[in-house]
């Protein structure tokens, strides 16, 4: 049942879009795109995180566009990583009933500054229903900038099921593993959360995508997964052993997987020169932009006198 149905009038959808996008959180590491200007993700940014078109979004902020589907508003919430309260005020915006078991996928103070100082350790924020939300440099510097990927793409399962990730993996063993625990975790994820629109389209989707990925739904045994040791044998820096440990903070929905390595050892000196790179590829990213910044705030400054 809509709002409308209920006999409320919805707030104006693009106004409040608009106005989550201008206070939400910068994608992390991304002053090599060009110069920001201001806070808040670019629609760009919001429109590839959300998998859906720049055009579109556009349109909805503009008031172009009318009656997202509940898929579609799911999606922009995860991308601006509302609360549920926050959420709630979009979906009625829409015109739309908030589910009332819908995935949170709000990133809590506490972990975005855990990631802001993580900076010696890959380190990503997923949803429960493994929808990639926040990221460190290091962690781009170990699995490849999250940015270059688009749609149902970010979502680790998708991406594990539907991509060759072969390459990625030393020990097939390990692989076979993974995706079963990735499978039956996100079973927990679907008992949890039952009318979550954007969690039964990706089960839906993948599905039909993947017969892989159908058989190991039909048969996964619902686990929270809690980590694993990969074997990881990467391009800059050669083969590592690292241990993927999970943090669920409390009072969260949230998991946060840190990637770390036995202390002394080959595999942590490794890790801690891809994490170094990271860092000096982000300061000079940083240096650039305050000087575009600087040249053309100087440039369009009106003339004196």
């Amino acid at each position: 049942m809509t709002v409308e149905q209920q006999g409320r009038r919805p707030a104006g959808f693009s106004s409040v879009l608009r106005g989550w996008r201008d206070r939400s959180a910068p994608v992390p590491s991304d002053s090599a795109v060009r110069p920001r200007r201001s806070s808040g993700l670019r629609r760009e940014e919001l429109a590839t995180l959300a998998g859906i078109s720049v055009d579109y979004l556009i349109q909805l902020e503009q008031g172009r566009a009318s009656n997202p589907s509940a898929a579609v508003v799911a999606a922009l919430v995860r991308a601006l990583s509302l609360d549920l309260a926050d959420a709630g005020v979009l979906y009625r915006a829409a015109g739309l009933a908030a589910p009332s078991s819908a995935v949170d996928r709000s990133v809590p103070d506490s972990v975005e500054r855990l990631l802001a100082r993580a900076d010696n350790w890959p380190t990503a924020v997923y949803a429960a229903d493994w929808w990639l939300l926040r990221w460190n440099a290091a962690w781009s510097a170990l699995m490849g900038n999250p940015m270059e990927l688009s749609g149902h793409s970010r979502n680790q399962v998708w991406f594990e099921m539907t991509e060759d990730t072969s390459t990625m993996w030393v020990d097939p063993g390990q692989r076979e593993q993974y995706r079963d625990a990735l499978v039956g975790d996100l079973r927990v994820a679907q008992i949890s959360h039952p009318d979550d629109a954007e969690l039964d389209n990706l089960v839906h989707d993948l599905r039909a995508r993947s017969d892989e990925f159908s058989d190991r739904w039909h048969h996964a045994r619902p686990a929270v997964y809690r980590g694993a040791r990969k074997n990881i044998d990467h391009p800059l820096v050669g083969s590592m052993v690292l241990d993927g440990d999970v943090f669920q903070p409390a009072g969260s929905d949230v998991r946060v997987i840190v990637y770390t390595a036995a202390p002394g050892s080959r595999d942590e000196s490794r890790l801690l020169s891809l994490g170094s790179r990271a860092r000096n590829r982000a300061s000079v990213q940083a240096g650039e932009a305050r000087c575009e910044v600087s040249f053309t705030n100087r440039t369009e400054a009106p003339p004196s006198g």
